[in-house]
């Protein structure tokens, strides 16, 4: 019986150094591991930054429930859906000074226009490609991935930019966590004036 579980034990430990040895590079150096899964409480920290911070109130597209208007949770943080194509924007006057779509992933305003990010990891269209780097130096700068263009309103970049390191690294490992989900947002329209 004893050499039964020695025998399980040698053939587990064997099997367990297989994926190991796979990652042997010629020069004799280990891969770079895979990346850790994100701690539990700083995934659901971020989980709840990600909810009273209203981040669901832009990033994922609305429609009309029982009460009104509200986010549709089944396309949560996807973004200005690919396929809901607008016409162009009204100008601001009589008091307005912007204008938002129907899905509440799109906005109109002095700046041009400006359609809600897809945040989930799909590698293509989200956030998927990015590191924990980019993502802090993004709501710190209020630049695309912290040197690109400028983030747009509604974005409230000025306040993000007053998260705590760890808050921002605990949003990013809850957004990293979410299925990936491929919607290609559009880019941003300059305002008329820039365009011409």
């Amino acid at each position: 019986m004893a050499r039964g579980h020695l025998t399980t034990l040698v053939l587990a430990l064997g099997l367990a150094a297989v994926p190991a040895s796979l990652t042997w590079h010629s020069t004799g150096a280990l891969a770079a591991p895979a990346e850790i899964p994100a701690d539990p409480a700083h995934r659901d920290r971020g989980a709840y930054l990600v909810r009273i911070m209203g981040c669901n109130h832009c990033h994922t597209p609305y429609k009309v429930g029982p009460r009104g208007p509200e986010p549709d949770m089944t396309r949560a943080l996807t973004g200005h859906p690919a396929d809901f194509k607008l016409s162009p924007a009204t100008s601001a006057g009589d008091g307005w000074v912007w204008s938002g779509a129907a899905t509440n992933t799109a906005f109109s305003g002095p700046w041009g226009v400006s359609f809600a990010a897809n945040l989930t990891p799909d590698p293509e269209t989200g956030l998927g490609k990015w590191t924990e780097e980019m993502f802090i130096a993004t709501m710190k700068t209020g630049r695309h991935q912290g040197k690109g263009r400028q983030i747009l309103p509604p974005m409230p970049f000025e306040n993000l930019g007053n998260l705590s390191d760890q808050d921002i690294k605990d949003l990013f490992a809850y957004l990293q966590s979410l299925a990936p989900v491929r919607n290609r947002v559009p880019s941003p329209i300059d305002p008329p004036e820039v365009q011409r």
